[in-house]
């Protein structure tokens, strides 16, 4: 990964190249007032000159702080941390289509989804849009093929899917980038229209709702008596809140919590019957990816960086530089985008390695949409700190290996190879031995056999020992 440095003189090169124009003002001014010229003349060329020269380091600042994102001090969020609980996630997603008035809410599994077309034009630059919040180019199409669940969730009515009567269908789908995992999930909301002569109605996914229905999004439920439920993650209940929802024209979720506190008599009432059958009909929670995830997970199709071990500076390591996990609280979608990924509003509660309270911090992100599409697994992040411990800098490759979006593998000095499963909890000690050794692996397999590693290669088969993953899986 390029450092800050090589980036912004990227920048500045590049800025400097598209606004030459005013470093040759200042020239004519200058030639023009040794001239004699007209002092309009002269003040005028000046004043566009000097105008255009100050807005090339000024260009390069805001493009490498964009490319870039560094957290500081000065994003901390006001009042410390404490707005959300360390298993709360917030997520404000584009709405979806409203769909036919007299469809009905209900769930789909998916079965197989694949990438048919992501093909933005806008290369690295940032893209923004004023009122359209799912532009088409920078939304994927999906193709997927569902079953759709029309059975009563509360009844017997047996099929092959699990449980429920339905239908299956097949289609392509735009996919808002923050709702990915969703489909990885295998959880979505549904509306479908009333069947006709040809079977059964049209089939539209509530985007936001599928996040929420997937358990990307947590949801809690305070009662009329004061007392708070986490709802996570029970489809059954979650369904039924949602159709209250759609009937009475939405209900507010402040942060992920619903207060009946604050509806009126009769939603809460309603509210209060869904959880009185909860109480009395207790749901198991649902898994977080439902079987078969490997058939519908498109992240290794999706743009955004390749998880690795990552990339070590010698001078930073050597200096205590280190690296450290923070995890994001918030995502609220935007009008910017790139073309790896949307750019967005967020909050990260970050946990120093020197045993300081964790800290939350607000910082607008370019998030990859290969780990959008595992948001569901872990919404944690790895971030370098620099040596001084006043900045933290994202890093997406070693992030992107920890969410599971590739898997790792160590090769052996003799030879042997140790597939780690995804999410292992190995690849954190891993990541921070090589980090301390100021040793560089941006791939995500880690070879023992060369000879640069040699210093570590015994640390690291005594990770793998100590987790179990020595004697087993070893090819």
């Amino acid at each position: 990964m390029p450092s800050q440095v090589g980036v912004f003189v990227g920048n500045l090169l590049f800025a400097a190249l598209c606004g030459s124009a005013g470093p040759v003002f200042l020239f004519v001014a200058y030639a023009a007032w040794r001239d004699g010229a007209d002092p309009l003349w002269v003040v005028a060329s000046f004043g566009i000159g000097l105008a255009g020269t100050v807005m090339i380091p000024g260009t390069a600042v805001t493009a490498t702080r964009q490319e870039y994102p560094r957290i500081t001090r000065r994003h901390r969020v006001k009042g410390g941390s404490g707005a959300y609980g360390d298993d709360t996630f917030v997520m404000w997603a584009p709405r979806s289509a409203p769909g036919p008035v007299d469809a009905r809410l209900v769930r789909a599994d998916v079965r197989e989804a694949r990438l048919v077309r992501y093909s933005p034009d806008g290369e690295a630059t940032f893209t923004t849009y004023g009122g359209d919040y799912a532009p088409a180019e920078f939304t994927p199409v999906v193709g997927m093929r569902l079953w759709v669940r029309t059975g009563d969730e509360t009844g017997d009515e047996a099929d092959e899917a699990g449980g429920r009567a339905g239908f299956e269908v097949t289609g392509e789908w735009r996919v808002p980038p923050l709702c990915l995992s969703a489909i990885t999930a295998g959880r979505l909301a549904v509306l479908v229209g009333p069947a006709g002569p040809d079977g059964p109605g049209g089939v539209t996914v509530q985007w936001p709702r599928s996040a929420l229905l997937a358990g990307t999004r947590t949801c809690r439920v305070i009662d009329l008596e004061g007392r708070l439920t986490d709802v996570t993650r029970r489809p059954g209940r979650q369904l039924a809140q949602m159709r209250i929802s759609r009937s009475v024209g939405g209900v507010e979720m402040a942060g992920d919590t619903i207060d009946l506190r604050l509806l009126d008599r009769e939603t809460a009432a309603r509210y209060s019957a869904v959880a009185d059958h909860a109480r009395a009909f207790p749901e198991d929670r649902a898994p977080v990816t439902e079987p078969g995830e490997e058939a519908r997970l498109p992240a290794d199709r999706l743009p955004g960086e390749e998880g690795g071990f990552g990339s070590v500076g010698r001078r930073w390591s050597r200096r205590g530089g280190h690296l450290v996990r923070g995890r994001f609280l918030e995502m609220r979608g935007r009008t910017t985008f790139q073309d790896h990924g949307p750019v967005l509003d967020t909050v990260l509660r970050i946990r120093p390695a020197d045993g300081t309270p964790p800290f939350d911090a607000a910082r607008r992100l370019t998030v990859p949409m290969n780990y959008l599409a595992v948001l569901h697994h872990t919404r944690e992040v790895v971030l370098r700190v620099s040596p001084n411990g006043r900045s933290y800098d994202v890093d997406w490759t070693r992030t992107n290996l920890l969410a599971g979006v590739t898997t790792a593998e160590v090769i052996a000095p003799d030879g042997r190879e140790f597939p780690l499963p995804r999410r292992s909890e190995v690849l954190w000690p891993l990541m921070h031995l090589l980090a301390s050794h100021a040793l560089s692996n941006p791939s995500r397999v880690l070879d023992l056999r060369r000879p640069r590693t040699g210093a570590v290669a015994g640390a690291v088969l005594d990770v793998l020992r100590d987790a179990g993953l020595t004697g087993t899986g070893a090819r």
